[in-house]
């Protein structure tokens, strides 16, 4: 195997270990009363989106399958935290969005839980390490986010 594999299979590797061990600690703490990660996961992204989202649109940001995040967003919606509208544009479809409840629940955790990254991360790295960090991770995303769209583009 060429170096190069063996040297992007290791970092691979490592950025999953990392993943895995800064979750598991931010799981463990004591901020997620009521809501699961998962929960956090769906608003915290619908809180970052200009308008509502299609649950398509949604998917492709949360690491659950379609109809596991259908169901969570049904829980979600029962509870107040989300709800649903009619879209416009193509009566087929639902938009999604935060409710003030949902958004109030999201910006209550999400205080407690920056602070829980910040430690875990600052802990470890210095301020350098961490825009380096951020520069790298910012540019995988980049890429799949390209390759997501010309992917679509030939299923078109």
């Amino acid at each position: 195997m060429p170096a190069s594999r063996n040297l992007a299979n290791d970092a691979w590797e490592a950025l999953l270990s990392a993943h895995a061990v800064l979750m598991k600690q931010f799981a463990a703490e004591d901020i997620w009363d009521d809501i699961s990660m998962r929960d956090y996961d769906v608003l915290y992204t619908l809180s970052k989106c200009d308008g509502p989202l299609r649950l398509s649109e949604l998917n492709r940001h949360v690491l659950l399958s379609q109809p596991a995040l259908s169901r969570l967003v049904d829980r979600l919606a029962d509870r107040g935290l989300v709800e649903r509208h009619a879209d416009a544009a193509d009566g087929r479809c639902v938009l999604l969005s935060l409710t003030e409840a949902g958004r109030d629940r999201q910006r209550e955790v999400g205080r407690e839980h920056a602070r829980s990254v910040a430690r875990a991360v600052t802990a470890e790295l210095d301020p350098g390490e961490l825009r380096q960090l951020e520069q790298i991770c910012l540019k995988l995303a980049r890429d799949s986010a390209a390759a997501d769209e010309e992917n679509k583009d030939i299923r078109s």
